[in-house]
């Protein structure tokens, strides 16, 4: 099992980077991950496939809220990604390759790989191949994590070096209505997070006075939290969790 570097523990994690499209800088954007840099913060990025098997800096399935275009992004390929653009922004969808190249070791990048089943199963393998791809060669402080525990297990067998997460929450069946009440209960529990080697859960701020979320803390686990908006949520998410993903607002970095 891979620690969780330091840094990901003291540097506050702008979600999907530091975007502010008034200041045009959609999420997951070269121009909010560069600022997110500048300001000293940690990074977290989310990855969706194109359909010629290239992990793509993407947080939706559906390119409409993001684009103003139509249809799945994986029915795209990556060149014509790269050149529809991000609404509130002057720049395309990013290829992961591209965020690795533009981050280059200067800030800690927490990696969510988005479910490609549907149900948290096995995937077809192709967004973790794609990934782990592009990881090759890569220098600097990144972590790997999915809500999938399958993803996080098999990005333990194709990138071993890489700290590993999972995205975890209360499973509640107003938040997930097309997920089988079987599996939200599996994955609620975090049953999975040994087999997967974790060494982390990034949890959501609402739920983490949940026994479980203490019992994993107490064996060793770092708990990051997702996703807080202002500083009083801060303070009360640092109570239980080490570190935070917040967007919004500029969280404070420790001295």
């Amino acid at each position: 099992m891979s620690q969780l570097p330091e840094d990901f523990l003291r540097r506050p994690i702008a979600h999907r980077a530091l975007h502010d499209v008034a200041d045009g800088r959609p999420e997951n954007s070269r121009a909010a991950i560069a600022a997110a840099i500048e300001a000293g913060y940690g990074i977290e990025i989310d990855l969706q496939l194109s359909r010629d098997g290239r992990a793509m800096v993407f947080h939706d399935y559906d390119l409409g809220r993001l684009t103003g275009d139509k249809g799945p992004i994986r029915q795209r390929e990556a060149a014509e990604l790269a050149q529809i653009g991000l609404l509130g922004g002057h720049e395309g969808v990013p290829s992961f390759a591209e965020v690795l190249e533009l981050v280059d070791g200067r800030a800690p990048l927490l990696v969510e790989l988005k479910d490609q089943h549907g149900q948290m199963g096995v995937t077809d393998d192709a967004l973790e191949q794609a990934a782990a791809a592009d990881l090759a060669g890569y220098n600097g402080p990144l972590a790997l994590m999915s809500f999938n525990p399958n993803m996080v297990g098999r990005m333990a067998e194709l990138a071993p070096a890489w700290p590993r997460g999972i995205v975890t929450c209360g499973y509640e069946a107003e938040d997930w209505p097309l997920l089988k009440e079987a599996t939200r209960d599996h994955l609620r529990d975090i049953p999975d997070y040994d087999d997967a080697g974790c060494s982390f859960i990034s949890h959501h701020a609402t739920d983490l006075g949940r026994d479980r979320v203490a019992e994993l803390n107490a064996g060793g686990a770092a708990v990051l939290c997702w996703t807080i908006r202002s500083p009083e949520a801060e303070a009360e998410a640092r109570k239980v969790a080490q570190n935070i993903t917040f967007e919004g607002y500029l969280a404070a970095i420790p001295a």
